[in-house]
């Protein structure tokens, strides 16, 4: 697997969701911080979204915004004041229609697309990690095809009983989350990691490390791997990724063992072969360094919370 898709399956428990909603008039509503990801996609229309930090993003037909961090907002319409914005109604509310909505001649409906991602924030790749808390994705005659026909695609099966739909609908909410990151990535100005998977050197590297890490590499290995000088491997990787090879993999073996011990009942003798330790006392003691607690007591941890 790729970077991006590792990044995103050792954070995703299961299955996102996801509402179409149509409104008209005048309205407000409030979402919380969530341990996940949200997100919104204006299908018509225009609205604004205020963060809990102050900013305020006027939003219109066809933008995409992705709170990676589960950041609380506001969704308003467009004209809405600061007097609505304190009256804002909790989403969920708003949401099955128990609150009155204003009506408004002059405001215009707006269709919304309104998903959430449930992510586990203990382990999250670096590359996650450093999403601002909102990426606005305008709509721009041209710009990412790809992620233009997820929308139209999620659009068209969300809130419709079509055959099929409850297939179609998770895949097409995961694809999404992969276009916006990549959206984002091919846009960023200021992000560190899509320098470092632009960067041949790095991103050959760490193919070679998420392709296989149970494989024996040392750093002459992966250095004939990717075809550069032991010393040039180390200075571009942990320049560009922020520790030295051998230690990004360290950690990258442990987060894939934490996330097979969440999501399967594999021993822990099958998951240390699989993450490229020779024994589970091996693996027990990494594990333990790494997280502070034993690889048995991290599942039955989770097992409680899930």
């Amino acid at each position: 697997m790729d970077v991006v898709s590792d990044a995103i399956s050792a954070v995703r428990i299961g299955q996102p969701s996801s509402n179409r909603v149509r409104i008209g008039g005048s309205w407000c509503t409030r979402l919380a911080p969530y341990e996940g990801a949200g997100f919104h996609v204006v299908l018509k229309g225009g609205c604004r979204l205020l963060t809990d930090g102050g900013a305020v993003l006027p939003l219109g037909t066809g933008d995409a915004v992705l709170l990676p961090h589960g950041a609380g907002h506001v969704l308003a319409d467009a004209d809405a004041d600061g007097a609505a914005v304190e009256r804002a109604v909790p989403f969920e509310r708003w949401l099955d229609g128990s609150t009155p909505r204003p009506a408004r001649p002059d405001a215009g409906e707006v269709e919304l697309l309104c998903g959430k991602y449930r992510l586990d924030r203990s382990r999250v790749h670096p590359l996650l990690a450093e999403l601002p808390q909102v990426v606005h994705l305008p709509s721009r005659v041209g710009s990412h095809p790809e992620l233009r026909t997820a929308i139209d695609l999620l659009g068209r099966e969300v809130g419709e009983q079509r055959p099929g739909s409850c297939v179609a609908v998770p895949s097409l909410l995961d694809l999404l989350l992969v276009y916006m990151i990549r959206s984002w990535m091919a846009e960023s100005t200021t992000g560190a990691w899509p320098g470092v998977l632009g960067d041949p050197v790095a991103a050959a590297a760490l193919r070679a490390l998420h392709s296989d890490p149970a494989a024996p590499w040392t750093n002459d290995r992966l250095a004939a791997e990717v075809g550069v000088s032991r010393p040039t491997l180390a200075r571009r990787f942990t320049a560009l990724v922020g520790r030295p090879p051998m230690g990004y993999l360290t950690w990258w073996r442990l987060t894939s063992a934490a996330t097979l011990l969440r999501d399967t009942g594999d021993p822990l003798a099958a998951i240390a072969r699989r993450v490229g330790y020779g024994t589970p006392y091996a693996f027990s003691h990494a594990f333990n360094r790494e997280f502070g607690t034993t690889p048995g007591r991290y599942r039955a941890a989770v097992a409680r919370e899930s």
